[in-house]
C-alpha cells in the first residue's frame, strides 16, 4: 500500500506513534486533556491581558502574541493526531500535508524570534528602567511582532516552494504523527540536496540570530543584578526573568534535540516523544509558566472576577 509507481502521490499516511488499539485510546485521553488545557490555558491568558488595563504593556503584549502562536499551532496539529487515533483513515492530502507544514514552520519559527523579543524587552526594563517606556514604544512592539511575521512568512514561503518541487513516488507512509518538514524528506524519490541545504541555512540563521540577542540580553541583564546590593531588588530583578528562561530553555532544547538527528531515524519514526513534548506539551506548560510564578497575572484575574461580580449585582 505504501509503493507508488513514479507519478507524484496523491495522499500520505500518517503511521503516529503506535498501532495497538489500548495505547491509541491512553493517548487519544492523553491528548484531548493536553489540548483542552492547551486552549484554555492560551485563550485564557489571551482575554486576561486583552481585558485588564494594567497589563496592557510590552511584556503581556509579547505574551498575548505567545498564547496565540501556541494555541495555532497545537490546532494544527492535535486535531488531525487525534483523528488518525480515533479512526482507522491515516490519510492525509497531498495539499493538507503542505498545508500543516507551511503553517508549522511559519508558527514554530515565529515563536523563536518572539522569544527574542521578548528577551529584548526584559534586558530594556532591567538594565534601562527609566527609559523603557520610551525604549519599548508601542509602535517598536509593533515593528517588532509585525516583522517577525512578515520574515518568516517568506521564509515558510521559500521551503514550501522547495518541498513542492520534489516528486514522492517511492512511497507514501510518513512515520510521523503529523507532516513535518524531515519525514517528508525522506520519503522524496528526486534529489534533496539543495532543499536540506536552504533548510539548514534558514534554520541556522533563525537559531543563531535569536541566541544571539537572547544571550547579549540575559548577559546584560545578569551582570546589572549581580551589581544591585540588596538582596530583594535581586530577587525581584530574578524573578522578572526566571519565568522567560525557563520557557526558552524548554523550548530550544526539546526543537534542537528533535531536529539534530540522523536523517535515517525519521524514516523509522524514533524519538517521536521529543516531538509530542514541543508539540504538545510546550504551548500547554507555557500560560503555566509565565503566569503561576507572576502576581501581576493573578491579580488581574482577581479584578476581573470582582468587576464580574460587581456588574452582576447592579443588575
Amino acid at each position: 500500500m505504501g509503493s507508488r509507481n513514479n507519478t507524484n502521490v496523491l495522499d500520505f499516511i500518517l503511521m503516529g506513534l503506535t498501532d495497538y488499539e489500548d495505547i491509541q485510546w491512553v493517548l487519544v485521553m492523553l491528548f484531548l486533556l493536553i489540548y483542552l488545557i492547551t486552549v484554555l490555558g492560551n485563550a485564557g491568558m489571551i482575554l486576561i491581558i486583552h481585558l485588564d488595563l494594567l497589563l496592557h504593556t510590552p511584556m503581556y503584549f509579547f505574551l498575548s502574541h505567545l498564547s496565540f502562536i501556541d494555541l495555532s499551532y497545537s490546532t494544527v496539529i492535535i486535531p488531525k493526531t487525534l483523528e488518525n487515533l480515533l479512526t482507522s483513515n491515516k490519510y492525509i492530502s497531498f495539499t493538507g500535508c503542505f498545508t500543516q507544514i507551511s503553517f508549522f514552520f511559519f508558527l514554530l519559527v515565529t515563536e523563536f524570534f518572539l522569544l527574542s523579543s521578548m528577551a529584548y524587552d526584559r534586558y530594556v526594563a532591567i538594565c534601562n528602567p527609566l527609559n523603557y517606556q520610551v525604549v519599548m514604544s508601542t509602535r517598536l512592539c509593533h515593528a517588532l511582532i509585525t516583522g517577525s511575521y512578515i520574515m518568516v512568512f517568506f521564509e515558510s514561503l521559500v521551503i514550501v516552494l522547495y518541498m513542492k518541487s520534489l516528486r514522492f513516488c517511492k512511497s507514501n507512509v510518513i512515520y510521523h504523527f503529523f507532516c513535518d518538514l524531515m519525514p517528508m524528506l525522506v520519503l522524496s524519490c528526486t534529489n534533496t540536496h539543495d532543499t536540506e541545504i536552504m533548510i539548514f541555512v534558514l534554520a541556522a540563521l533563525n537559531v543563531v540570530m535569536s541566541l544571539i540577542t537572547i544571550s547579549i540580553s540575559y548577559r546584560s541583564i545578569l551582570s546589572t543584578i549581580l551589581k544591585i546590593n540588596s538582596t530583594s531588588g535581586k530577587h525581584k530583578a530574578f524573578s522578572t526573568c526566571a519565568s522567560h528562561l525557563l520557557g526558552i530553555t524548554v523550548f530550544y532544547i526539546t526543537t534542537v534535540f528533535t531536529y539534530l538527528k540522523p536523517k535515517l531515524s525519521y524514516s523509522l519514526g524514533k524519538d517521536q516523544e521529543a516531538s509530542v513534548f514541543y508539540t504538545m506539551v510546550v504551548p500547554m506548560l507555557n500560560p503555566f509558566i509565565y503566569s503561576l510564578r507572576n502576581k501581576e497575572v493573578k491579580n488581574a484575574l482577581i479584578r476581573l472576577m470582582q468587576k464580574r461580580d460587581s456588574s452582576r449585582q447592579l443588575k
